[in-house]
């Protein structure tokens, strides 16, 4: 697979990587297969996160055995010192290696966050002393407000920035931009809009023939989408006329309010699975899976007609969705 230097880290790394969201949805064997089987078709990359339940777990123990074959990248949402020292030990536990190449601070959404990082008693002092003994390779840093991000790889602290970027969302070209006239390594999440696309072999191509860009880390949890994805970095080429037409329509009829699928907004204090019921929603409308889609929506216990409108999930989306409104929109498109 085509690799690029992720920036002044000078780590070799696939230009797709594996991202760990979805493991967690999987059994143990199935997570493991998945694993493997990306590092066969030539990932050497992967993204996970202490937030991702059983994710570093499932990865540890897929990689025990073939660690010097793979750069592992997780994060942490800590921010304060004695904290990220805790998340490192759990981290190093659980990933079973005494080494991880990318450390990065989750989801960092205010200035609050940033102040408190780079603050005297702040996780980037952890994370500074975890490299300086050799236990870590690189800080990095990650979030969903590119002005935000912008502010913070202008302090020059971060070796890597990870944000969203594909079709629809675009907003992050300026910080790539940025980052990569700092020499920072750049790496795209939801590359296939938390899995929106239909066709996200094309958005990963879309992604990739761009200059600022140094890996996209879509999460895959079957091995039909392993396929589908590293062929397109083990062939990469330009978009067609074609593809282009193709993926522009789609992203039209996506529009801009979408689900990403992150599961940042669970869970819900009514016990829905707020993320699926969009993906149904999705194949009711969009792929021509009508009867299919109602069937599994029927037989669904707890569905968005549950929603008692909290607003819990809301106030959690770090795409500020207005999931409420999106979820009485599912009801009425299924009744």
């Amino acid at each position: 697979m085509e690799k690029r230097i992720l920036g002044k880290t000078n780590l070799n790394v696939s230009v797709v990587g594996l991202g760990g969201i979805p493991l967690q949805r999987l059994t143990e064997d199935e997570a493991i297969k998945i694993v493997k089987y990306s590092i066969d078709k030539g990932v050497n990359f992967i993204d996970t996160a202490r937030g991702y339940s059983v994710s570093e777990m499932y990865i540890g123990k897929a990689i025990k055995e073939i660690r010097d074959k793979v750069i592992i990248a997780t994060k942490s949402p800590v921010r304060d010192y004695e904290g990220m020292k805790a998340e490192l030990e759990e981290s190093f536990k659980n990933l079973q290696t005494d080494y991880i190449d990318l450390y990065q601070f989750h989801f960092v959404r205010t200035k609050k966050d940033i102040e408190k990082i780079l603050s005297d008693d702040g996780a980037y002092k952890a994370l500074l002393e975890a490299k300086e003994a050799g236990r870590i390779g690189h800080i990095g840093i990650t979030g969903h407000t590119a002005d935000l991000l912008l502010d913070a790889i202008n302090t020059e602290k971060f070796e890597t920035v990870q944000f969203p970027f594909n079709v629809i969302e675009n907003q992050g070209i300026e910080l790539f931009t940025r980052a990569k006239e700092l020499n920072m390594g750049t790496i795209v999440m939801k590359p296939i809009a938390g899995g929106a696309f239909e066709k996200g072999e094309l958005s990963i191509k879309y992604i990739l023939n761009k200059e600022f860009i140094d890996s996209a880390i879509p999460g895959m949890d079957t091995l039909e989408i392993v396929d589908r994805n590293t062929e397109v970095g083990n062939n990469l080429t330009e978009l067609t006329d074609e593809e282009r037409i193709e993926i522009e329509k789609e992203s039209n009829e996506i529009g801009k309010e979408f689900c990403r699928r992150c599961g940042y907004c669970l869970p819900c204090t009514q016990g829905i699975d707020i993320p699926s019921q969009f993906v149904l929603e999705s194949y009711l409308k969009r792929y021509n899976l009508a009867d299919w889609a109602r069937e599994r929506y029927q037989k669904i216990e707890i569905n968005a007609s549950n929603c008692i409108e909290c607003g819990e999930c809301e106030i959690k989306c770090p795409y500020n969705l207005p999931i409420i409104k999106m979820l009485k929109k599912v009801d009425k498109s299924f009744n």
